[in-house]
């Protein structure tokens, strides 16, 4: 028999951080304590036919996407705060200057490709966000999503494919003084 308390200690930073790549940090929380309380009720019936960690990434993606589907003003009210976050980002300079605090400049950048992983389609969303922000593998990202091995594979090379074209498309990638990688939106080129 599994103890709740040892699970939720050990899942529950997962849970949340996954959950708020796919509803947004506000929703994260509530979704989290729901997903654990659905644990508590399941773990008498957990049948161990799959791994713990796969049975409950599997309820986190299910009560995230019953969320989402019977929440879609909530995603209208989250395009307007993106669009609002992306007005007061305007006041920001394009580029770190010398001295500019460098944690805040990782936050920003992991703030932007958060935002490019957000635009891919949900199916790619999720298998690239279970794989890669995760660190679940194949088979258990399989399992969680109730898929066949090879679509999961399939979906994740073109979620990498669609992330990489996105990244080109919007982000200029170069180098900075330490050799660390950084990132700054392209600006938008209106036709005329």
């Amino acid at each position: 028999m599994h103890d709740f308390d040892s699970i939720y200690r050990e899942f529950e930073p997962k849970i949340r951080r996954y959950l708020r790549h796919l509803v947004g940090e506000n929703e994260a929380a509530d979704l989290t304590q729901v997903v654990f309380l659905k644990v508590s009720r399941g773990l008498a019936s957990f049948r161990e036919e799959a791994s713990l960690s796969t049975w409950i990434y599997r309820i986190a993606t299910n009560t995230a996407r019953d969320h989402v589907a019977s929440a879609a003003t909530r995603q209208q009210e989250r395009e307007q705060l993106l669009v609002a976050e992306e007005e007061s980002l305007d006041d920001f300079p394009d580029r770190a200057a010398p001295g500019t605090d460098h944690a805040y400049v990782r936050r920003e950048m992991s703030a932007c490709i958060r935002s490019i992983v957000d635009q891919l389609p949900e199916s790619y969303r999720t298998v690239l966000l279970l794989g890669e922000f995760e660190g679940c593998s194949n088979p258990e990202i399989a399992a969680i999503l109730d898929l066949r091995l090879e679509t999961v594979k399939v979906r994740l090379h073109r979620a990498r494919a669609r992330l990489r074209q996105a990244l080109q498309a919007q982000c200029s990638l170069y180098h900075d003084e330490r050799n660390e990688l950084m990132c700054d939106r392209k600006p938008i080129v209106v036709a005329k």
